[in-house]
């Protein structure tokens, strides 16, 4: 990890050293290499999300911060990544939904957070890179499987939560972050 974030502190320095002395010896930067130099960039800056996440799967502390909700008919919201997450830690599993209305959930946020113990969880890789994550969930208000997919490079993942009593599956995309790194406020839970 930290070899990867070396690598990526080096690359911008090297960058930024090359254009410089591009400038000052009035020679124009060639648009191809200053191109490749930021796709370059980025790249490295999502590799590195990618380990973090996949990191912080392996600790099973981690949160996926969803910007978008889709609900059972395909009926889709943006909503706040700050109110809206799936969450592992410490054995316990958090969801929380709380939609952009204005009347007040359980929760206090608009909407509804529950909690239950993990268990039953399983980590497979594709041969192309790609993560599936999978753990049964049950507590006071949910009972449900929950089922994460990662693609490779990128720590952009997809959560659905799959009840065992119905078929109201909703699904939260957004990113993973490990715990620690998580920018979420988290309401009253059921």
């Amino acid at each position: 990890m930290k070899r990867l974030i070396l690598a990526l502190m080096l690359l911008l320095i090297g960058g930024g050293i090359g254009m410089t002395q591009a400038q000052t010896t009035g020679k124009k930067v060639d648009k191809k290499t200053e191109k490749a130099a930021k796709k370059a960039a980025e790249e490295a800056e999502l590799n590195a999300k990618y380990a973090l996440a996949v990191k912080a799967l392996e600790q099973q502390e981690f949160v996926l911060e969803a910007t978008r909700v889709e609900f059972k008919r395909g009926r889709s919201e943006y909503v706040s990544s700050t109110t809206n997450f799936v969450s592992l830690k410490d054995g316990k599993a958090t969801v929380q939904l709380a939609t952009n209305s204005v009347i007040s959930g359980p929760n206090g946020m608009g909407g509804i957070t529950v909690e239950g113990n993990a268990s039953h969880i399983e980590s497979k890789t594709d041969k192309k890179g790609n993560i599936t994550y999978e753990f049964q969930v049950q507590g006071t208000g949910i009972s449900a499987r929950v089922s994460f997919r990662m693609t490779k490079g990128t720590n952009r993942c997809r959560a659905t939560v799959y009840p065992n009593f119905n078929s109201n599956m909703i699904s939260f995309d957004g990113e993973l972050y490990p715990y620690a790194q998580s920018n979420v406020f988290k309401g009253r839970t059921l």
